[in-house]
């Protein structure tokens, strides 16, 4: 049976389809015979109990620089919905959250996917704490005393924002870097949240490994090589995608992690892992889907909408 699905994103205009793995559900979606219709989360917007959206009927085609064709919008309850992707890109800020609560109203009797509450309640670098065993030495502070300690004990770390994405604010610090008291200053001006610091991991030279699980279930993974000059390996900072097949630890790791993903009711999950240490579990719209097909690995578009066809007809 044809779904209905509305896609929560970041303008389809704005996105690389190349790697883009929200475009990829959307051409498993339209291969299947469901309706695809777009909107931008400034287009919710909650009246009394009903949220609606200005949906847009959505058309895709794998054509670089002719990717996409929206219809004319119209005002819709997104509760005549049969399915919500909440696809957007963090900064997972309050603009974000908010439509967490806004999608909630509306979930199970529409899926949305992945759930709004859990997504809410599971930001991506303080939900892989609760596997603390599984990861690097980490600290999530906005006290400099701590993070300076933290440095004196671990040597080299990474301080990156708590809510940032794609790489973005990341820095690789030194043990004997003098700019430690500068970059905290810099820090506590841009954000007012707590900041993460990580032991630095020298295996990244060897790559940042993106498993993507399905239902809690590892499905095919990239391995994400930084360029020589960066200590980042997201690729869209330059970071080199390259074939991957999952090593034991690797099984562990997603083995602990999977019942957890499913009590959350997850279903397309991202989770990054720097030699033998889990790094992040990413659930808001995490990619990499292109990539593992490109190299020879699953469908996982197809095992995706497997999954959501199984939902929606439950």
């Amino acid at each position: 049976m044809a779904l209905n699905i509305a896609v929560q994103m970041d303008h389809v205009s704005s996105i690389q389809i190349a790697g883009d793995t929200t475009f990829a559900l959307c051409l498993e979606a339209q291969a299947r015979g469901h309706r695809l219709h777009h909107y931008t989360p400034d287009s919710l917007s909650q009246e009394e109990d009903r949220i609606h959206a200005w949906l847009e009927p959505l058309e895709v085609r794998d054509v670089r620089d002719n990717h996409f064709t929206l219809g004319a919008p119209v005002r819709t309850d997104l509760s005549d919905m049969d399915v919500v992707l909440l696809r957007q890109d963090p900064p997972f800020d309050m603009n974000y959250i908010t439509t967490t609560h806004m999608l909630e109203r509306i979930h199970p009797g529409t899926l949305v996917v992945n759930d709004p509450a859990w997504v809410r309640n599971s930001p991506e670098k303080i939900f892989v704490t609760e596997f603390a065993d599984l990861m690097p030495a980490t600290l999530i502070t906005r006290n400099r005393a701590d993070v300076a300690a933290f440095r004196e004990k671990h040597g080299d770390v990474i301080i990156k924002p708590l809510y940032g994405n794609g790489g973005a604010g990341i820095f690789h610090m030194r043990e004997d870097d003098r700019n430690l008291a500068s970059l905290l200053e810099m820090f506590e001006q841009i954000f007012r949240e707590p900041y993460i610091v990580q032991q630095y991991l020298p295996a990244v030279r060897k790559g940042d490994k993106r498993i993507i699980l399905i239902d809690g279930e590892p499905v095919g993974a990239i391995n994400r090589v930084p360029a020589d000059h960066d200590s980042r390996s997201n690729m869209h900072v330059g970071g080199r995608a390259e074939h991957s097949d999952l090593t034991e630890r690797e099984r562990e790791i997603c083995a602990r992690i999977g019942p957890a993903l499913r009590e959350r009711g997850f279903i397309l999950v991202g989770i990054d892992v720097i030699g033998d240490w889990l790094t992040e579990i990413n659930v808001t719209s995490p990619t990499g889907v292109r990539e593992v097909k490109k190299f020879g690995g699953a469908d996982i578009a197809a095992l995706f909408w497997d999954a959501v066809e199984r939902r929606a007809a439950g």
